[in-house]
């Protein structure tokens, strides 16, 4: 079991790298040339710019029971689906029962996104709270014991 971050502007890889020192999980850190990262404790894989290049990398390199932390819906299902465990930088796992929903309301948001284009400004999310990252690291902690038991059967 291993834990990979699709690191790119990904705002818990500290909270990530201090629960998988705390575990002793091997971490890898995947990053494209435009967000190069630097760590004492994970492996940091630098993977060339280019449309969805870290994500392919990312999903390459998993394996069944590892975690994979993105933000990223399409990451998730095809982690899941090589029997991974993915979380979402909320806190939210992503599972079998949500991840279609997930994917069918991305679709939708594009769609509306792609029609109201240069009508309106939409906003962005909101600032990350200290809130946001306990939230964040109390859910990983349990994934990650979820995940521990699981390779233990």
């Amino acid at each position: 079991m291993q834990i990979l971050v699709d690191a790119d502007a990904c705002p818990v890889v500290r909270i990530v790298e201090k629960i998988a020192k705390q575990y002793q999980i091997p971490c890898t850190l995947l990053c494209d040339t435009n967000h190069v990262l630097q760590s004492d404790y994970s492996d940091v894989k630098v993977i060339g710019a280019g449309a969805d290049a870290v994500d392919y990398a990312l999903i390459n390199i998993c394996r069944a029971k590892d975690i994979v932390v993105s933000q990223d819906y399409g990451v998730a299902a095809m982690a899941l689906g090589k029997g991974a465990y993915a979380i979402h930088q909320s806190g939210k796992w992503y599972t079998n029962d949500n991840i279609d929903q997930m994917l069918m309301e991305r679709h939708m948001a594009k769609k509306a996104r792609s029609e109201k284009r240069g009508k309106k400004h939409l906003k962005g999310p909101s600032k990350r709270t200290e809130e946001d990252d306990e939230r964040f690291e109390t859910s990983l902690i349990q994934l990650v014991e979820k995940a521990k038991e699981e390779v233990k059967k």
